[in-house]
């Protein structure tokens, strides 16, 4: 089967799928990005395209996203028409819907499927903004977030068959999209994550390898952010630094800001937190490791006591779904699309956002008596492996899906 692929930064949700049908050596595979110099698996040929239009900074807040999305749809748009003149005509095309990439497909392509990613449907109420009583919503956010759906809406009738990775994601959608979409994680390799009692890694400020030996906890976000209780989670440093005297937090993550309002600070909310906690923390205890090697992530979650995950309702993270397959002992926000994957005292646990006092004596019990939370580490696996599961759940249900689009094409196979 010919399959493109289209996500403005490679190769996002698709990095299992891609990444297994390349190893069959059976399909034609291209991928459209936006995203300089990446290395591809052989049989993945992976081309740049640039968008043809940036909105401009004072653009109008109501059409600036819009205008982004279409100047992403045309640039693709263009890279399509390029493969077209040389002779590639996917069978099935493949993206995600969120950054117009493909809005315009089927003007190069009218017959072609399209297989459309819908990762989440922007909610003036009951989603991330306005969520956090810190971080109210202004008087124009439902205008604007509304208005950032005409993506979504030109998109429900670019695409043949939509996903969404979870249920909570998909029903932020209306009801008039769900008939189009079909629920679906990407995927977890549970057979590569796998708990390790023996992962170390090494530190250099101690100068030395910590492990289980040492009574770490960990937290882990793609950017340290508000969206992701980056807050919260350095408010309760203190009490669990003070009640634990020998435990040292490892924190991954950038100083960015992916998702919500940017900090003003030089040094983003890390910053901002470390001014407002000032000496109340130990930071002779406090790592911060940046943004690490996926292997050195994975050691740091296999070597955690307790993993803490925070977020409002929003997108749900791999991060979560890796670590309970790894086993860990966690710490989350009892929000909805976290109590999709978790539930409290069965296969992790659940505490109130945004109250640092809590999230820190639920931290301090687990680090006091990890034997007596161990049961929740296995069970978390267990259920990511009946649930989330790349190779035996995720993956059969993707493969049925593409290839019912394309029934005249040589199908995809599985063992």
């Amino acid at each position: 089967m010919k399959l493109l692929f289209i996500h403005q930064n490679y190769p996002g949700q698709y990095r299992q799928l891609v990444e297994w049908l390349a190893a069959q050596g059976e399909h034609e595979i291209v991928f459209l990005t936006q995203r300089k110099g990446v290395t591809s698996p052989p049989g993945v040929e992976v081309l740049q395209y640039q968008a043809h239009r940036k909105a401009a900074q004072d653009a109008y807040a109501l059409s600036r996203y819009w205008e982004d999305c279409t100047g992403n749809g045309y640039g693709a748009a263009q890279a399509c028409q390029a493969l077209q003149t040389r002779g590639f005509n996917p069978d099935v095309i493949i993206g995600h819907v969120g950054w117009g990439e493909l809005t315009f497909t089927k003007m190069v392509w009218p017959d072609t499927p399209v297989l459309g990613y819908f990762e989440y449907y922007f909610l003036a109420k009951g989603g991330s903004v306005g969520f956090d009583p810190e971080f109210p919503a202004s008087p124009d956010s439902p205008f604007i977030m509304h208005a950032r759906n005409a993506v979504n809406y030109i998109n429900l009738e670019t695409v043949d068959l939509g996903q969404s990775p979870t249920l909570w994601q998909r029903d932020t959608y209306p009801e008039s999209f769900h008939s189009k979409i079909y629920t679906c994680h990407d995927g977890i390799r549970t057979d590569r994550l796998r708990p390790d009692p023996t992962a170390s890694v090494y530190l250099d400020r101690l100068k030395r390898q910590v492990s289980r030996e040492d009574e770490v906890f960990t937290y882990m976000a793609r950017n340290m952010e508000p969206t992701r209780g980056f807050h919260v989670f350095m408010r309760a440093l203190p009490r669990i630094l003070e009640a634990r005297p020998n435990a040292r937090a490892l924190i991954i993550g950038g100083n960015e800001t992916s998702y919500g309002k940017e900090s003003a600070a030089q040094g983003g909310y890390r910053a901002e937190m470390e001014r407002e906690l000032g000496n109340r923390v130990d930071w002779s205890r406090v790592h911060f490791l940046g943004r690490v090697p996926y292997a050195d992530y994975q050691r740091v979650m296999q070597l955690s006591r307790c993993h803490i995950y925070l977020t409002v309702p929003f997108v749900l993270s791999w991060s979560l779904l890796e670590t309970m397959s790894m086993g860990g002992t966690i710490v989350a926000s009892d929000v909805a699309p976290v109590r999709e994957a978790i539930t409290h005292g069965e296969t992790g646990l659940l505490v109130s956002f945004p109250h640092p006092e809590a999230l820190a004596d639920q931290v301090v019990e687990v680090l006091r008596a990890p034997a007596e939370f161990a049961h929740l580490g296995s069970a978390a696996r267990a259920h990511v492996v009946k649930h989330y599961d790349f190779l035996t759940h995720c993956l059969p249900e993707h493969i049925r899906r593409i290839n019912g689009l394309a029934p005249t094409a040589r199908p995809i196979t599985f063992p």
